[in-house]
């Protein structure tokens, strides 16, 4: 990776490609030969292998949607502060759709954008990490903008063409989000994770109310806490509980 200084303003080098794979495997691949900057934006109208949380397909519509990557150079970050960088992305594509809609818009921990109970964003980051050193990171935006007809296997899809009935320009919209995601990592980086944090448990989705949970085998009921200090869902079952990401998957 080339000398790069984090206070490179994110999206100034925004760059469009008309399809590939993977907007994350394309700008690991920019990061891995040393071509990437801090800030780095690889916006796509076409992504044919989309990767989802947990190993799943992201599926999106050719030339409808903000499907698009940014490379961020996290040396001067600790390793604790991974999940500070999945709530800064996650805020800012909150943000992003609430520019545009009065609907509700809540983040589902981790890292998922919800608007009337239906996904309407997801989000993947991917670190390099040797050592202790904290590398970089590539954050994956997928976000529904004008698609309305979606795949049978999407359980809960929304866009905000859904929500709004309004048509939108999806690169206008992303250099939109690469503001929004600039004041948010400006704020990690001065060391301002109480506000991050808090943003976040003001926007967490189902937060003080009672949810379906499945751990292993094991289905219950608990109350949403919030999220603390170290990414995990505080969720109340008669006894307080944090959990890790992955350690819980959600019943909906």
């Amino acid at each position: 990776m080339p000398e790069a200084s984090i206070n490179n303003v994110i999206g100034q080098r925004f760059i469009e490609l008309l399809s590939v794979e993977s907007t994350n495997n394309y700008a690991m691949q920019q990061a891995q030969n040393n071509i990437a900057e801090h800030g780095d934006f690889y916006f796509a109208f076409e992504q044919t292998a989309g990767k989802g949380q947990f190993n799943k397909q992201w599926l999106s519509a050719k030339n409808e949607n903000i499907i698009m990557s940014v490379m961020l150079d996290t040396t001067a970050l600790q390793l604790s502060k991974q999940f500070s960088l999945n709530m800064c992305a996650a805020l800012s594509a909150r943000q992003l759709f609430n520019k545009y809609t009065t609907e509700q818009t809540k983040i589902k921990w981790p890292n998922d954008i919800y608007c009337s109970d239906r996904k309407a964003a997801g989000i993947l980051i991917e670190n390099i990490i040797r050592g202790k050193n904290w590398q970089y990171a590539i954050a994956g935006f997928g976000i529904n903008i004008n698609q309305i007809n979606f795949p049978d296997e999407l359980k809960n899809p929304i866009s905000l063409k859904q929500i709004t009935g309004k048509n939108y320009n999806a690169v206008e919209l992303a250099k939109d989000l690469c503001a929004v995601l600039d004041k948010n990592i400006k704020l990690l980086f001065s060391g301002r994770e109480d506000v991050i944090l808090k943003n976040y448990n003001d926007a967490l989705y189902k937060r003080n109310e009672i949810v379906k949970f499945k751990q292993g085998t094991k289905v219950f009921s608990g109350a949403i806490k919030e999220v603390d200090n170290f990414g995990r869902l505080v969720i109340e079952s008669g006894i307080e509980q944090a959990f890790e990401t992955g350690q819980v998957e959600w019943i909906l």
